[in-house]
């Protein structure tokens, strides 16, 4: 348990070092931030600090610099209190209003100016098309027994999957069978209506009931499992980022951004908890990304155009978390007026 004094210190050096990039020595500790204490006090307190894991020397003879232990402490002090919002607000807001066109395009458009406006990456996604309410469904025969779903989601998400029913059925079957799953499901969410839909469908078809429990059994495997649209953009700022000159470190961020899978998991966590998600360094491993070490992750929920999606951005371990929790907010609230 740290005392108010060694708080003070481990929040002081974090804060130098995002400001300045440079180790934080007990001097620099006692001009700027905690008067009335001596240098030399100071300085035990940093060694007694380091001992405890939330710094550490570079070198002998210079200052301290924090772990991702140290950065916990400072976002854990950053997220416990109330945070002004961005002067910019407004002018960000009417930049996302601008965007008339589908949420695809408006998440893109939202990861681009996260990058822009903190050097970072910006990523979003849309998760959970369970939760996300159906405006229509099409069924296609494609030949043989093969059929195209294609799910268009309320805001213009559109996604779609191809599966095989045992046996070459009818076209106009299949036409009939989108009929009655959109009776159903238009303007609901799928979970609301899965347990009803089977019933409903197979009312008048039992003699092609194999066909229809295969198509509806897709429909849901495709729906319930945790699909996400990713968006992201912004590799190329951190490229001129100090911290991103040693490549292992890009190399964790594009390959975290390629795999998909890792990244699905800690949105999906995220998503769950309905909360602002910071993944410091070390962090990265517990959440079940590996190589990201050097590197934090910030996640945020958001919801616009009646749907839900999560926003967030990928830097290094020195991000300045503080004004980047309050970008990501400010646009949380810009895009839940959409």
């Amino acid at each position: 348990m740290l005392t108010e004094r060694q708080l003070g210190i481990v929040l002081a050096v974090v804060y130098e070092y995002i400001r300045t990039g440079e180790p934080a020595g007990s001097r620099t500790i006692t001009k700027k931030y905690i008067r009335g204490l001596s240098p030399a006090t100071i300085r035990n307190e940093m060694a007694d600090l380091e001992e405890m894991g939330y710094f550490y020397q570079p070198h002998t003879s210079s200052g301290r610099l924090p772990t991702a232990k140290a950065y916990r402490v400072y976002v854990d002090s950053v997220t416990s209190r109330e945070r002004m919002r961005p002067r910019e607000t407004g002018e960000w807001q009417k930049e996302i209003e601008s965007r008339r066109s589908g949420i695809e395009d408006l998440l893109s458009y939202v990861t681009h100016m996260l990058a822009r406006l903190t050097s970072y990456v910006g990523v979003a996604a849309v998760p959970g098309l369970d939760d996300a309410e159906i405006q229509h469904i099409d069924l296609m025969s494609l030949g043989g027994t093969n059929i195209l779903a294609l799910i268009v989601l309320r805001g213009g998400l559109v996604h779609h999957s191809q599966f095989s029913l045992s046996c070459e059925t009818d076209p106009a079957l299949i036409e009939e069978l989108a009929r009655r799953i959109n009776t159903v499901a238009s303007g609901r969410t799928w979970t609301e209506v899965r347990s009803v839909l089977y019933d409903f469908v197979l009312n008048g078809l039992e003699d092609v009931e194999e066909a229809c429990r295969m198509a509806i059994t897709e429909l849901d495997r495709f729906l319930t499992v945790q699909n996400y649209r990713f968006f992201s953009s912004g590799a190329q700022h951190i490229l001129n980022l100090p911290h991103f000159q040693t490549l292992g470190r890009l190399q964790a961020v594009l390959s975290l951004l390629e795999q998909e899978k890792p990244l699905s998991t800690m949105i999906e966590r995220c998503r769950q908890s309905a909360s602002l998600r910071v993944s410091i360094g070390e962090e990265n491993g517990s959440e079940g990304v590996e190589g990201m070490e050097e590197n934090s992750m910030i996640l945020i929920p958001a919801h616009t155009r009646q749907q839900k999606a999560i926003l967030g951005l990928i830097g290094p371990l020195r991000m300045d978390y503080e004004r980047s929790i309050n970008i990501l907010e400010a646009m949380v609230d810009a895009l839940g007026r959409e």
